[in-house]
């Protein structure tokens, strides 16, 4: 899954799951600060992902997580696990 696919899918859910608003949601959104999530919303998060991303994500990956793109860098080695 290329990086573009993965925002695309963590937009959807964002938008979707998280009821973020649209036009906020774009790589260099704080997901606290512009999204408000919290910290139960990021464990959703990393939930909403299995939907997608194959194997097991290490839970210790989200501490350093701050943006939308900060989540897409993260998670896209997981993508191409299999």
């Amino acid at each position: 899954m290329t990086k573009d696919e993965l925002f695309t899918r963590l937009k959807d859910i964002l938008i979707n799951d998280f009821e973020a608003d649209e036009s906020l949601v774009v790589p260099r959104a704080h997901l606290v600060d512009d999204l408000g999530l919290d910290s139960i919303d990021f464990i959703d998060l990393v939930v909403k992902t299995k939907e997608f991303i194959p194997g097991k994500i290490d839970p210790e990956l989200f501490k350093t997580v701050r943006t939308v793109q900060d989540a897409v860098d993260a998670l896209q080695p997981y993508t191409e696990q299999a």
